[in-house]
């Protein structure tokens, strides 16, 4: 059920005449505002009455708040400051005209690869400002990212990012709005916090699905998804797209790795490949991509909980039945 908003067009909100409800996250709500002080539309995000009373949620927000003051930089929504009114604190950011990177996939994918390289290299540069300030991203995906215009990406959403002073916030505390698997690196998954080559693995998929208009590894359900990211083989694009060489596919496949110690060391790394795609290393390609095979548990991973208390339960039997034959008579 999706609540109505809090604000209505024409409220006022602390120096903000609201203009119109922009989305609606799972924490909060985004506004079309006109600053009265400045005389400028901005972006006002409000978190919603039920987050505030979340700890989990409320640190996301709160989160936000400080890396949308710490980060500038052309590919990132530009924070231009932050409030609280009436006990709400909220976030005020620029106003970006421009269509989401999930309906340019929908619209433009496949995309030439000069193209795909163009926009990958300015979300990548954008990221690399962050974590060379401290910031990982973490739910990096194409509904957190506009398109404008002028081709430029924006980088949105920090609300799951992970910084220097973050506290623990575990998925569990934020199942709903934790983002989609398609773009989760294999540590996430396996409920590690990640790292700078988490984002990265997020910029692959990402990468992957502008050259090919799909991504990587999907499935029926989230855990078809999740286990693929975990076991699958990374597709090889140069043989899947006749237009993309194997310097390219390269790229993309190091960005995929499944152990983070095996992708690019940073976001740097990756775009120094990206601008120099000619003496790319390629022997990558060359690595055995053979699937392993998948035990009971990691093809059926709900089993595992079951198996080990049918065994306790065996074993419990085995032992009364043991007891009993040698109790004396």
């Amino acid at each position: 059920m999706i609540r109505p908003p809090m604000l209505q067009i024409g409220d006022q909100f602390d120096h903000f005449q609201i203009l119109g409800h922009i989305a609606q996250g799972g924490m909060s709500d985004v506004y079309k505002a006109y600053d009265l002080l400045s005389s400028k539309e901005v972006v006002l995000k409000i978190p919603d009455k039920m987050s505030i009373g979340d700890p989990a949620q409320f640190e996301r927000f709160q989160r936000e708040l400080e890396v949308m003051e710490t980060l500038r930089h052309p590919s990132i929504q530009l924070g231009l400051g932050s409030g609280r009114y009436n006990s709400t604190p909220y976030l005020v950011t620029e106003l970006v005209i421009g269509k989401s990177m999930r309906d340019f996939v929908q619209s433009a994918a496949p995309v030439p690869p000069d193209q795909a390289v163009q926009l990958i290299r300015k979300i990548a540069d954008g990221i690399a400002h962050c974590h060379d300030h401290g910031i990982i991203h973490r739910d990096l995906k194409p509904e957190n990212i506009l398109i404008t215009d002028e081709g430029q990406p924006i980088i949105l959403d920090f609300g799951l990012a992970l910084t220097k002073k973050s506290y623990r916030v575990t998925y569990a505390n934020l199942s709903s709005t934790a983002g989609t698997p398609d773009y989760m690196a294999p540590e996430q998954i396996e409920g590690q916090r990640g790292d700078q080559r988490t984002d990265l693995y997020a910029v692959g998929i990402m990468f992957f699905e502008l050259l090919t208009g799909r991504v990587p590894f999907s499935g029926d359900n989230t855990m078809v998804v999740m286990s693929q990211h975990l076991h699958a083989v990374i597709p090889r694009l140069d043989r899947e797209q006749p237009n993309i060489t194997p310097q390219l596919a390269a790229v993309v496949m190091r960005c995929l790795e499944r152990d983070p110690k095996d992708r690019y060391s940073d976001l740097h790394a990756f775009i120094h490949d990206l601008d120099n795609l000619n003496d790319v290393d390629i022997s990558i390609l060359e690595k055995s991509r053979t699937p392993k095979a998948l035990s009971l548990w990691e093809r059926f991973p709900l089993l595992k909980p079951v198996g080990i208390a049918v065994f306790i339960l065996l074993a419990l039997i085995i032992l009364a039945v043991i007891l009993q034959s040698v109790r004396p008579k």
